[in-house]
């Protein structure tokens, strides 16, 4: 059914994105779905041609995007990263210049490899800093959150937002950013902020107690399991329990949660689900039943640990970590939210922030938080590094680095071959190649690139544009630049950083032409704006991964954030303006 005819194409464009931005602030539907339906809405009203619809799959910005996860996540499992981080653990710097060497280290790896790995390499060696100087792990797990954010406006594959805007360009005005074109910017704003967060940053955040204090011991959910029959009412339970401060959750019978038994007969298997700050072995040796309470065995620990944001074993059951490790490990309980599920835990679906307690060997468990992307709180042991695995993992990423800078060739097509060589090499687990992918950016970003599109050849960008050249014109670059930076700000606070760039490329370029400006100056003002989102923990993974190991609550994030992000945008004008001017 088209459309076109009958009602302005540019209207139309301008409504299905209106229906999308609406769609992407509420988070009820998928990014990528909310994607597709605009596709196919554009489709069905003739804004987007049948031939370009799928156009987005082919792009070379999805290609690369998906290419540079790869090599990213293998560069992660190599441990290099990690290993590289420990070095900066300097016990006599003062606790500003710790942080300040460890937000660093934390940039330089996102400017490389996916953000969310830069952070969970980072994190501990944060929490243990944090420690040695009695202050309060929230003090430093945000400032390295946002650091690691910053770190992505330093090269062309430091986010997939920089490759969509590299691609906007090449498309409208002939070429694509180099590696480095957005280094000095980037860079500059990555000083301003760590120096802000090292000094002053930190001081605002309340010293609020997260899940990666060490000082009291966590509570955690585990079961015990009957050896023999027995008769016991709950009340005589729950009196038993009393002595090692433990509460009874469930009574489950083959994984089905029953009421209590009114003659309190207990059958050999069924499963008491309780809640405690005690190790399920200390709790069994306090009953006066017999259970079969998961002991460790000689040199086995037990760890705590986050499934982070991005985590492959995000959507499975608990047992997928015993299946994965190859029954090297086991999980011996569970944390928060089990313990607000009250359900077995082996029916507990995995999630992005859940906690876990994990039994095994110390190096297994290093081994499989780095395989699985698992942060463990109490420890920061890292995976043992394969020296002649890193050498090759390192020296091919390296070589694709040279390759593009040097003989200008498409990141896509380097960093495709890099994927390519590392998965031949078997430095990467053929298993962990596609799981690497975030599908759904690539399905977002595939779906929005042709509505993107209809966007600008429709002529509803021109429209946008015309309206805010309006309120600018006559203004000085460095106005234009400030305006644009923090407009592209404002949105990726509401969407997903993808989608920013995708609405904000084109219309930067249209802007810059009306306004008669570099565009350059403009696009890069976008770039920084789509990884400027320091005010809410729901606008960046990284941000909603340290909210809970760091106590911290939604308004916290505005406390040390609003003036961080009034810093980059200022840094932002300035030297894009002394660039460009």
């Amino acid at each position: 059914m088209d459309l076109s005819p009958l009602v302005s194409p540019a209207l139309i464009s301008a409504l299905i994105l209106a229906g999308a931005l609406v769609l992407f602030v509420t988070e009820r539907v998928r990014h990528d779905l909310i994607a597709v339906l605009a596709l196919l809405t554009g489709l069905i009203t003739g804004v987007v041609k049948p031939d370009d619809a799928l156009s987005g799959f082919g792009d070379p910005a999805v290609v690369a995007v998906a290419a540079v996860l790869i090599v990213g996540r293998t560069l992660e499992l190599s441990g290099v990263a990690a290993r590289l981080a420990r070095y900066i653990m300097f016990g006599k710097a003062t606790y500003s210049l710790q942080m300040a060497m460890l937000m660093a280290v934390g940039a330089l790896l996102s400017a490389f490899m996916n953000n969310i790995a830069a952070l969970v390499i980072v994190m501990p060696l944060g929490a243990e800093i944090a420690r040695q100087n009695k202050k309060a792990v929230g003090t430093i797990l945000m400032p390295l959150a946002f650091a690691t954010i910053m770190g992505g406006m330093i090269t062309l594959i430091g986010t997939p937002a920089n490759m969509i805007l590299s691609s906007v360009r090449e498309e409208r005005l002939g070429q694509g950013f180099g590696f480095f074109a957005m280094a000095p910017v980037g860079i500059a704003v990555a000083v301003v902020g760590i120096v802000y967060l090292a000094v002053i940053g930190w001081r605002l955040l309340p010293p609020r107690r997260g899940t990666m204090e060490g000082h009291a011991a966590p509570w955690k959910v585990f079961e015990l399991t009957l050896t023999h029959a027995v008769e016991l009412s709950r009340h005589a339970l729950s009196k038993q329990l009393h002595t090692s401060r433990t509460r009874l959750l469930r009574l489950i019978r083959r994984d089905k949660i029953l009421d209590w038994p009114q003659e309190g007969r207990l059958k050999r298997g069924d499963k008491i689900l309780l809640l405690s700050r005690y190790m399920p072995g200390d709790v069994a040796d306090s009953l006066e039943v017999k259970t079969a309470a998961p002991l460790p065995a000689e040199h086995e620990v037990t760890a705590h640990m986050v499934v982070a944001h991005g985590s492959p074993i995000i959507g499975e059951r608990y047992d997928a970590i015993t299946h994965r490790s190859g029954g090297a490990l086991n999980v011996t309980a569970g944390g928060p939210r089990a313990a607000r599920l009250k359900q077995p835990l082996g029916g507990i679906i995995l999630q992005g922030g859940d906690q876990l307690f994990i039994r095994g060997q110390a190096a297994d468990i290093a081994r499989f938080g780095t395989q699985q992307r698992l942060l463990e709180i109490d420890r920061a042991d890292t995976a043992p590094v394969n020296i002649r695995a890193a050498i090759q993992t390192v020296g091919i990423f390296v070589l694709a680095i040279v390759v593009t800078v040097l003989f200008d060739v498409s990141p896509a097509l380097t960093f495709l071959a890099a994927a390519a060589a590392m998965a031949a090499l078997r430095l990467i687990p053929a298993p962990e190649i596609y799981k690497s992918i975030d599908w759904s950016v690539i399905v977002l970003l595939a779906a929005m690139i042709p509505v993107g599109q209809s966007f600008e050849s429709s002529g509803a960008a021109k429209m946008v544009a015309d309206a805010l050249a309006g309120g600018l014109q006559g203004s000085p670059l460095i106005v234009c630049i400030a305006a644009v930076s923090g407009l592209t700000l404002f949105l990726t606070i509401l969407l997903n950083n993808v989608a920013t760039a995708l609405i904000m490329g084109p219309l930067a370029i249209q802007l810059a032409q009306i306004l008669d400006v570099p565009p350059d100056a403009l696009l890069l003002a976008v770039l920084v704006g789509t990884s400027s989102d320091f005010l809410t923990p729901i606008g960046h993974q990284n941000n909603l991964l340290v909210m809970a190991p760091g106590g911290y609550r939604f308004t916290d994030y505005a406390r040390a954030g609003a003036l961080l992000a009034v810093l980059v945008v200022a840094t932002t004008a300035v030297m894009l303006n002394v660039r460009f001017g």
